[in-house]
């Protein structure tokens, strides 16, 4: 494995050599390069140099020029404007990086030099309840961030925040000892995710209806509730049934998915219950939580009620029973004491972030974060509709995230069925399924995490526009080049000139590691998307004017386009499987 540095990396540090060099009485400064469409660079970081020195930066930025040594990596520099440096790199620099990046399985991305722990909490389905449209989008950009982090080498603990506890177990639990065979599976047979949560939606629908309208049943569920919390080894046991009977359908939708989800990582709020009584005597003793109308709560100065009161976080209410709050910050104790994180990341809806920030500042307050620990919510926006509004069925009811997969699988297959030339039907199954997924995770990866984002099918699969369905499309048309190549082979050539279609690809190839390690760093994987349609799209232009297979370019030519259309497949594939996005090879 080797870490390939970028192109601007290096000529960042050789004008920040020659800046040195040039004014040594500037100190160290920062060239502030950055892309630029008059050359492949533009450097900006004199004009405000020439400010602290008080000299004029036309001058200033000429003696840089002059200071630089000549060198293979830097064809041209010129200074324009006010004192900006427009620089040129060499063809042959260019594809000398490329050919290290392409010699390496990483494609020359570093590993972070201080990885740590991550704990992140996403995917958090409710036990006994069906999976909607709002649980996708933490599912979908949780699983990206995990593959993103890992790549870059931080160690990732996942953590499935399940819905598992609460008073609605009362009345299913009862229900089910008052008919005591609803969640029976036929002997030896494998239960679908599908009919487990049809067992699952009857019988919450019936304990409903009775809890609803007979009282000497409310009361029996209520008492229940009280037996659960205290552990009563029947009522344990049959509540772990309802948890059983929904992991059955919870790991269907997300092999649907295709995300892997391990039980180990499962740790739901039940999880937390033998901690909850220590983690208020804590908050109490330390003087973080205060009693207040019998209740233990924490106050802040800039979280107030419509009435100008404070408003709470509630640890303990005044009944006894514990709130959210006892159960999130007893897992921020586990995380930080027993997993031993040091960053603690909760891919949760953006309208819980007041929640979020109170158990945080709380859990500071109390000194499980610190300076060496932070945690961070990682805040997502709502699914809309076409029509703008919070995505809903026609009858108004929440949409089932099942329905939605299922449309988006069948929608590609249309689209998959009306390209392909010479795919069974068994492959157009399984590509559909590639496609329609992709488009669904696409869509919401595309979109930055905190904004609302439209669910549009038609738009989703569409084969123009900013697609996965675009990407997945250019990928396996690199790929059936390969077919046609003949004894052609990929091989870089850094003597040749490469047209300016090949220049912006290339250049765009090179800036693969830098995009990732800022993606990792804050935590945006729509900036991977972009990334990615960026580079389907520049490959597009490049394979209209730069011919490949017909008509045949001189043989060293074509051996380095070959090996510029296999660097870019590469970088696609490796870059859709960060996202969690399948590219078949052939489509």
């Amino acid at each position: 494995m080797a870490s390939v540095p970028s192109l601007a990396s290096t000529v960042q540090q050789r004008l920040a050599d020659a800046l040195s060099a040039a004014l040594p009485e500037a100190g160290s400064v920062d060239p502030l390069l950055r892309r630029s469409d008059r050359a492949d660079f533009q450097a900006n970081g004199i004009l405000a140099l020439a400010k602290k020195l008080k000299g004029n930066p036309r001058e200033l930025a000429a003696k840089v020029t002059d200071a630089l040594p000549a060198n293979d990596v830097i064809r041209e520099i010129e200074v324009s404007g006010p004192g900006f440096l427009n620089i040129t790199i060499t063809d042959e620099a260019i594809v000398k990086t490329l050919a290290a990046r392409a010699a390496d399985d990483r494609l020359g991305v570093p590993l972070a030099e201080n990885p740590g722990t991550t704990v992140i909490d996403y995917a958090q389905p409710n036990v006994a309840k069906e999976m909607h449209v709002g649980h996708l989008r933490s599912a979908v950009i949780g699983d990206a961030v995990v593959q993103i982090l890992q790549f870059t080498g931080e160690q990732v603990i996942r953590r499935h925040h399940i819905g598992d506890w609460g008073t609605q177990f009362g009345m299913l639990i009862q229900y089910l000892i008052e008919h005591p065979h609803e969640l029976d599976h036929k002997s030896g047979e494998e239960v679908s995710g599908e009919e487990a949560m049809s067992n699952l939606n009857r019988l919450y629908k019936a304990a409903r209806v009775v809890f609803d309208s007979d009282e000497e049943f409310k009361t029996r569920a209520r008492r229940r509730v009280v037996d659960l919390q205290a552990g009563d080894p029947e009522t344990v046991s049959l509540w772990q049934k309802f948890v059983d009977e929904s992991k059955i359908y919870f790991n269907s939708v997300f092999e649907k998915l295709d995300m892997e989800i391990r039980d180990a990582d499962v740790v739901g709020e039940s999880g937390y219950n033998d901690m909850l009584d220590e983690t208020c005597r804590l908050l109490e003793e330390s003087g973080v939580a205060v009693r207040s109308n019998g209740a233990l709560c924490v106050f802040f100065d800039d979280v107030k009620g419509p009435d100008g009161n404070p408003t709470p976080l509630i640890v303990k209410k005044s009944d006894g029973g514990y709130g959210y709050a006892a159960t999130d910050l007893s897992a921020i104790r586990d995380r930080v004491q027993n997993l031993g994180a040091d960053t603690l990341l909760y891919v949760v809806d953006a309208r819980q972030s007041l929640h979020f920030k109170m158990v945080f500042e709380t859990a500071r307050r109390a000194g499980w974060l610190n300076d060496k620990v932070h945690a961070a919510q990682l805040a997502f926006g709502t699914v809309l509709g076409k029509d703008g509004k919070p995505f809903k069925t026609r009858e108004g009811e929440t949409v089932r995230l099942v329905d939605l997969l299922d449309e988006a699988i069948e929608r590609a297959t249309a689209v998959v069925r009306s390209k392909s030339q010479d795919l069974t039907e068994e492959e157009i199954a399984e590509r559909a399924t590639q496609v329609g997924i992709g488009a669904i995770k696409y869509a919401d990866l595309s979109t930055s995490a905190a904004r609302d984002y439209k669910f549009d099918l038609d738009q989703m699969v569409s084969l123009t526009g900013d697609t996965s369905v675009y990407i997945q499309y250019a990928y396996a048309r690199i790929r059936s080049i390969f077919g046609k190549a003949g004894d052609r082979r990929p091989a870089a050539h850094p003597e040749l000139e490469l047209a300016p279609a090949e220049r912006a690809l290339a250049l765009h190839l090179d800036q693969f590691g830098e995009m990732l390690a800022e993606v990792a760093e804050s935590y945006e994987p729509h900036k991977l998307a972009a990334y990615l349609y960026q580079l389907a799209s520049l490959y597009t232009t490049f394979y209209d004017q730069c011919p490949v297979i017909k008509p045949a370019p001189a043989q060293e030519v074509a051996e380095n386009r070959l090996f510029l259309c296999d660097l870019t497949a590469r970088t696609l594939h490796r870059g859709m499987a960060l996202l969690g996005i399948r590219t078949p090879e052939r489509l």
